[in-house]
C-alpha cells in the first residue's frame, strides 16, 4: 500500500473495513494492532520498529504506546518520507489504563484525531488520575476513533465478565487474536481466543490482532 493511495491515519472507516478481514493468521505477517516503542514501555525506537514492519511485509499496523502519541508521530514522519516504496499503513493508537467497574484494563484507541482536545489528558504519557473506562471510551469516540478492550483473558475478572460491561460503555471490539503467554513462533492462544470470539459474535464486536510486543521483535511479545 502506497502512502498516495492510502487511507489516512485517522480514516476509522478504512480500519473498519481492515478489522472485518481478520482472522487467527492475521498476526503477526500481515497485521498487528498491539505495538510498544521507548515512548512507553517497549525495547524498540520507533524508526526500528517501522522498519521491521516494512522488512516483514505487514500490511497494516499501529503503534499503542502507553499514554503516549511520540512512538507514532516519529514512526509515521518516517513513512511520509518514503513515498517512493511500499509500505505499510500506521493508524494512530494509544493504550490506556482504565478502570472498567472496578477491575483495572487496558483500552486501545485507535484512528482518533490526535489534535482532539479531549484526548489530551490521556496522551501525557503517565495514567492519567481520570481513568474510568467510561471517560476514556467517551473520548476516543469523541475524538472519532475506535475502542478496543485489550487481551480480555488477561486481567482478574474474566472476559465473560468483563466485555458485557464494556460492551455497555459502546467498546466497538476486542482483541480476539492475542498469544497468552510468550510463544515463540507466535501464535493465538485457542483456547481464549475461542472463548473471545463467542463473545464477541454475540455482541457483534469487531476482532482485531495483535502481539503486544515490548520486546526487539515484532513476532514475539517480549
Amino acid at each position: 500500500m502506497s502512502v498516495h493511495t492510502a487511507p489516512s491515519p485517522q480514516d476509522s472507516l478504512a480500519l473498519q473495513q481492515v478489522w472485518r478481514t481478520i482472522h487467527a493468521e492475521s498476526c503477526p505477517y500481515d497485521y498487528n494492532f498491539h505495538l510498544h516503542t521507548v515512548s512507553s514501555d517497549g525495547q524498540l525506537q520507533p524508526r526500528e520498529l517501522i522498519a521491521q514492519a516494512v522488512k516483514i511485509g505487514l500490511k497494516g499496523l499501529a503503534i499503542t504506546d502507553h499514554h503516549s502519541l511520540q512512538g507514532y508521530e516519529i514512526a509515521q514522519d518516517w513513512l511520509q518520507k518514503q513515498s517512493d516504496k511500499r509500505l505499510p499503513h500506521l493508524w494512530t493508537g494509544v493504550e490506556v489504563t482504565s478502570n472498567l467497574f472496578g477491575t483495572e484494563v487496558h483500552i486501545l484507541g485507535y484512528a482518533f484525531d490526535p489534535n482532539h482536545p479531549c484526548m489530551s489528558l490521556y496522551l501525557q504519557g503517565n495514567r492519567p488520575e481520570d481513568n474510568s473506562a467510561s471517560q476514556v471510551i467517551s473520548a476516543i469516540h469523541e475524538a472519532r476513533g475506535l475502542v478496543v478492550l485489550a487481551h480480555p483473558e488477561r486481567y482478574r475478572r474474566s472476559a465473560k465478565e468483563l466485555i458485557p460491561l464494556a460492551v455497555e460503555l459502546g467498546v466497538d471490539g476486542v482483541e480476539t487474536y492475542y498469544a497468552y503467554g510468550n510463544p515463540k513462533p507466535w501464535k493465538t492462544s485457542i483456547k481464549q481466543t475461542q472463548q473471545v470470539k463467542e463473545l464477541s459474535e454475540k455482541y457483534g464486536l469487531f476482532n482485531t490482532c495483535g502481539t503486544d510486543t515490548h520486546g526487539s521483535n515484532l513476532l514475539y511479545r517480549i
